[in-house]
């Protein structure tokens, strides 16, 4: 069992292995109700990190076990969706998604997916991940970060840099604005309960899939203002930041604490913690233009 262990550790790789592009023709699973679905596309470039993780390693298939031989997997600690423009990728276009999967620290990695219809690029999406474990079998709330310690830390992109800071001062409350969001002067209190559904929300890990963030808080925008007939509004920019998790029956908490509308759209800021225990498990901010369909 040793062997495999030490057979199957997280990349050790330093250098990245240059970004490649996989192509696409958008049909129903990639579609949503006005153009390209985010959640496809968070689905979409997770794994492609995945699989660049394991490439990077020299593995067949992404399997992980840290220092202790613990079964590990990636999880994301921040993600952001930049420079959308989702709704111009119709039924039947084609377009491409680049990636570039880059070792940051240890066990943290940094990847950049850009999106491309043959006219122009549409989005960008970010995403910092490091490897976890749980401690105790079948607990995601004793989900802990995964020791790696076979490869010196590595310059991290400013870009990385950047989105570890504002996750970081997501996660601490020292933040006051965020675009267009002002969090003192457009502050707001909705909370919206909701049980995530196993077959639904979690991923074949049995973890909390960082994907169904994203989901919940468009369910709880769109409940928010269900007596608007107009067309929902479109993603411009996304950031989330993931620092827990939850386990299937966990009731969660999804805290509105901003949010400002204008004649450029609509802007939020959501809260997510576990109901029981109030343990504050992710923050998103989302910043959206109106459609004008």
């Amino acid at each position: 069992m040793r062997a495999r262990h030490e057979k199957a550790r997280a990349p050790a790789r330093s250098q990245t292995q240059g970004a490649s592009r996989t192509q696409y023709v958008a049909g129903m699973p990639e579609l949503a109700f006005a153009g390209l679905s985010e959640q496809w596309l968070l689905r979409t470039c997770g794994q492609l990190h995945w699989n660049a993780l394991a490439q990077q390693a020299g593995l067949a298939s992404p399997d992980f076990y840290d220092d202790e031989g613990q079964k590990s997997y990636a999880a994301f600690t921040a993600i952001r969706v930049r420079e959308a423009r989702l709704e111009e990728v119709g039924e039947h276009q084609r377009f491409a998604i680049e990636a570039d999967v880059q070792r940051i620290a240890l066990a943290r990695h940094f990847g950049v997916f850009r999106v491309f219809t043959p006219e122009s690029a549409i989005a960008s999406v970010e995403m910092i991940s490091t490897f976890v474990r749980r401690e105790r079998s079948r607990d995601n709330r004793s989900v802990c970060r995964a020791m790696f310690g076979d490869a010196p830390p590595r310059a991290t992109p400013a870009a990385a840099a950047d989105l570890a800071c504002q996750a970081k001062r997501f996660r601490s409350g020292e933040w006051s604005r965020h675009g267009r969001l002002d969090r003192a002067e457009h502050a707001a209190q909705h909370v919206v309960e909701y049980l995530p559904c196993p077959s639904l929300d979690f991923n074949g890990a049995h973890l909390l899939y960082f994907a169904s963030f994203q989901s919940m808080v468009e369910r709880a925008e769109w409940h928010w203002r269900s007596a608007s007939n107009s067309a929902p509004p479109c993603l411009v920019e996304r950031d989330m930041a993931f620092y827990g998790n939850a386990n299937v029956g966990d009731r969660l908490m999804l805290s509105f604490g901003a949010r400002h509308t204008s004649h450029g759209g609509l802007s939020h800021w959501c809260s997510i913690a576990r109901a029981a225990d109030g343990v504050r498990i992710a923050d998103v901010v989302t910043h959206k233009r109106w459609s004008h369909e």
